[in-house]
């Protein structure tokens, strides 16, 4: 078995990052380590440049996301950690499977259509051929799955389509050149919300940073802005049927349950009518305890250029080793002549 999954390099990690995919990550590492598979995860800064962006930033937060992921504990020793920019092989096959993939296929993606909003004409080429790259990245590796949510399941069946396709206009049934990635559903993720609106995600670009819990907070902020965190007058419930139609209750009682491991019941049978004064410190504290070692080794390293530059270089050798046979068969399917 062997997992291939990439992520874009956004800065500003925060707890919504962490709980939403790279505990996923985590836990699909040690599973498949533990059965002798293999995981490949990598930072997807090629796909990045398909929007505008700033290149210092890029850099700098693709170096921070590769901080975090080991922070949160990703080991290169286990998992194949990388950049796309550094194995050059994802770029190449992209392009000889531009000549497979189909206008019509593409056409149909909903992310170049959300992306784009109403000015596609001005939207970049790369940001259309998106999904093809995107199908390089998991074909290039044999990879037998691929952990998909709601919105890639789509690109995960063009990358399914664009392999099909490939093997049967240029290879035979009995050796094809590519394996048909079949998708993998995480366990349901947290929705994280704002700690300001429990009906807003949690994200980086909320205007106030008391809206999030970033994975650079010390013991002190979090506590702080646990207990400022927006919440209602009534006391917790005593089930979780009480909790609708409270959206503040119900994020902050995800949050606890997300952290803890432990079911909505659960926390209800201990917390129900109690108020936020008793149950604030006590989300405060498993925040802080289970935070804390995160951000001790998030902040260590992300300083640390040297190290994380040699981390991704490893991963991208021997992403390069396991690459290059599958690239050279495709070179050899379409007749190309490269001496």
């Amino acid at each position: 078995m062997r997992i291939v999954s990439g992520i874009q390099p956004t800065g500003n990690l925060h707890l919504g990052n962490y709980l939403g995919a790279i505990t996923n990550w985590v836990k699909m590492q040690d599973d498949i380590a533990a059965e002798g598979g293999q995981s490949l995860y990598f930072l997807a800064d090629l796909h990045a440049i398909s929007m505008p962006h700033d290149p210092r930033t890029l850099s700098a937060n693709t170096r921070e996301m590769t901080a975090a992921l080991v922070a949160c504990g990703i080991d290169p020793d286990r998992s194949i950690l990388f950049n796309q920019t550094q194995v050059p092989q994802h770029a190449e096959l992209q392009w000889l499977l531009n000549g497979t993939a189909r206008m019509g296929w593409l056409s149909r993606m909903t992310q170049f259509k959300d992306k784009s909003g109403k000015n596609r004409e001005g939207a970049s080429v790369a940001l259309f051929t998106y999904p093809v790259l995107q199908a390089a990245d998991v074909l290039l590796y044999q990879a037998t799955h691929v952990p998909v949510g709601e919105d890639q399941k789509q690109h995960l069946e063009l990358a399914r389509d664009i392999a099909q396709k490939f093997n049967n206009d240029f290879a035979s049934e009995d050796a094809p050149v590519f394996t048909l990635p079949d998708p993998i559903i995480p366990p349901e993720a947290a929705r994280i919300m704002s700690l300001r609106d429990g009906s807003a995600k949690m994200s980086k670009s909320d205007p106030s940073d008391m809206a999030r819990i970033n994975l650079t907070d010390d013991a002190d902020t979090i506590m702080k802005k646990v207990k400022k965190a927006k919440s209602d007058a009534e006391p917790l419930p005593s089930e979780k049927a009480g909790l609708e139609g409270r959206a503040e209750a119900n994020n902050l009682v995800g949050i606890y349950s997300a952290m803890t491991g432990q079911s909505v019941e659960q926390i209800l049978a201990d917390f129900g009518g109690e108020g936020f004064g008793k149950f604030k410190p006590a989300l405060g504290e498993v925040l802080v305890e289970k935070l804390a070692p995160i951000n001790e080794r998030f902040n260590e390293l992300r300083k640390d250029y040297s190290a994380l530059d040699a981390i991704l270089a490893t991963g991208a050798e021997k992403a390069r080793t396991l690459a290059l046979p599958t690239l050279h068969a495709a070179y050899d399917a379409l007749g190309l002549v490269r001496g």
